[in-house]
């Protein structure tokens, strides 16, 4: 039967008032969750940091003496009557630290120190605004890598307060991050540092091995004197224009000629027996520096799809068989591919570099720079390694998420993006290694990663994924919960809503909370109001003994 004008003028009065129905209930989804993330956001605050270091080598007796000047600014909505200090060397000063009773409490880790060379800080004189400030040590006798400044005065919000002191480090023999190896000296959590204080209160943590890091975001200008041999790559931007413009000349030539040619040594542009370097760096919340007489230096630079360059460096030992002949590569690909998935790249420049073995790890990363412990690596598992480590300038760096107790947000974050980086480029994973059959790697991405991850879920992981660091009883159930019982979270996140929403999340979770300090209720939020979905299942199962699926 044919309709008649009124009829057909109803219909699309009744398809009309559904469409605005649909709108309408969409507008108010996302009114809901994109107001639910901006309360959050509006009763944010965080404290803000600007350090001015000098230090100076001594490779001799393996020692760092410096001096510091911080502003610290008391952005919270409380009065500060003290200040709790990271004095991190002081981890390696005996067998009863914390460090040292973690690492003798764990079978894999025990190796570590079969004849480990102490450290410690020394010369310690607060002054804050230039009167002296008392010192008092943590009520935890095994914490004396933490301490408490006492201020002259409280410290109102919105006032900021000069704080000094010199210091000396004796580094320790390279056991856990810091120290000092064949000729290489890896200078890391080597400075007085204040705890992170947040709406949580203070977080006066001691330095472990297994269990990063929470730092205040700060900027940094630091000098740093050394014999004039030495070729140093440091967290953000090198200043002095002499040494910057050789290391992109020589760095340049090895890159363009690899093939059968003998590489650009490095050749101190003074004749002077010591040098002085000044670096600077924005927005980061740690400041590390590597050097060595022996490195290998390559540069390239890399574009992202707004245009920002990037300067892109690799350190490396001159080896015959090296791996590391394509490692600018790598970090240039690392770079592009985590720019793409979760946003782009915030820093002006990204390093890799070549430290000694490590029985525990293949890297460590600190902003802009990251020490990559894996000499006998085969080329796409330092390709993956690579990754990883400059991976952290997101999760760790640009997300400055509490690594100590939540672990997950920055170690099961990564290894998500790098298990897809990994599957994308040679369908490997590093969980597996060489073990993945061949008919496996003909499968298409998509395909290959699912058979990965059904896999990797039959492996038993007992402790929940919200789990803090220094909860777990050893390293292995550490890196399994941590690393890969997180990472299949985010895949059963990704089965059920897709990847182009999963990577639409984390984009939006990254323009909410970069360069701040969110917490899981924060990366719920932004995800909520991103895919307009109520995730309450998905976020339960941080917290769920064993299998995340039976």
């Amino acid at each position: 039967m044919p309709l008649t004008a009124r009829a057909i003028l109803q219909l699309a009065v009744i398809a009309l008032f559904s469409q605005m129905q649909k709108l309408v209930f969409g507008f108010i989804l996302f009114v809901y969750f994109h107001s639910s993330a901006q309360n959050v956001q509006s009763n944010y605050w965080q404290q803000y940091l600007r350090y001015n270091i000098k230090a100076q080598l001594n490779d001799k007796e393996n020692s760092v003496t410096g001096s510091e000047t911080i502003v610290y600014k008391n952005n919270s909505p409380q009065s500060l009557s003290y200040i709790w200090f990271h004095i991190y060397p002081n981890a390696y000063k005996n067998q009863s630290t914390a460090l040292f009773q973690q690492i003798k409490s764990d079978a894999q880790r025990k190796e570590k120190l079969k004849q480990p060379t102490t450290g410690y800080i020394s010369n310690l004189a607060f002054t804050v605004n230039g009167s002296k400030a008392m010192i008092e040590p943590h009520p935890n006798a095994q914490y004396i890598d933490v301490i408490k400044v006492v201020l002259p005065k409280p410290l109102q919000p919105g006032d900021s307060a000069t704080i000094a002191t010199p210091f000396k480090v004796q580094l320790p023999s390279y056991f856990s991050r810091s120290g000092f190896a064949d000729g290489e000296f890896m200078v890391c959590q080597w400075y007085p540092k204040p705890a992170v204080f947040d709406k949580d209160g203070w977080h006066e943590m001691p330095y472990l091995d297994m269990g990063e890091f929470y730092s205040e975001y700060a900027s940094y200008n630091v000098n740093i004197t050394l014999p004039s041999q030495y070729i140093v790559s440091a967290t953000g931007i090198l200043q002095t224009p002499s040494e910057a413009a050789l290391y992109k000349t020589i760095g340049a030539f090895n890159t363009a000629n690899k093939a059968g040619k003998e590489p650009k040594l490095y050749v101190p542009t003074s004749a002077a027996e010591t040098k002085t370097l000044n670096y600077y760096a924005d927005s980061v919340p740690d400041f590390a520096w590597f050097a060595d007489k022996g490195f290998i230096i390559e540069y390239d630079t890399l574009s992202l799809q707004s245009g920002k360059v990037i300067d892109a460096y690799t350190f490396h030992h001159n080896n015959s068989n090296t791996q590391w002949a394509n490692s600018i590569d790598y970090v240039k690909d690392a770079v592009k591919h985590y720019s793409a998935w979760i946003g782009e790249y915030a820093y002006p420049t990204v390093q890799a570099v070549e430290g000694p073995k490590n029985n525990s790890s293949g890297g460590m990363e600190y902003p802009t720079v990251t020490l990559i412990t894996s000499p006998d690596a085969k080329p796409q598992t330092l390709d993956a390694v690579i990754a990883h480590e400059v991976g952290h300038n997101w999760f760790m760096s640009m997300l400055g998420s509490n690594e100590r107790i939540h672990p997950w947000m920055d170690e099961g974050m990564n290894s998500y993006y790098q298990f897809r980086y990994e599957a994308e480029k040679y369908r490997s994973n590093a969980i597996f290694g060489d073990r993945i059959p061949a008919a496996l790697k003909k499968l298409d991405e998509g395909t290959f990663q699912a058979s990965v991850y059904r896999v990797m879920m039959t492996i038993p992981i007992q402790s929940p994924v919200e789990t803090p660091s220094a909860s777990y009883s050893s390293s292995e159930d550490y890196g399994l919960t941590a690393y890969v019982k997180a990472a299949e979270w985010m895949h059963l996140l990704e089965s059920s809503i897709g990847r182009e929403k999963v990577d639409s999340a984390f984009r939006h979770y990254f323009s909410l909370w970069k360069f701040k300090h969110p917490q899981p209720a924060d990366m719920k939020a932004a995800f909520e109001q991103a895919t307009g979905a109520s995730l309450d299942k998905f976020f339960t199962l941080l917290n769920k003994e064993g299998k995340l699926i039976e």
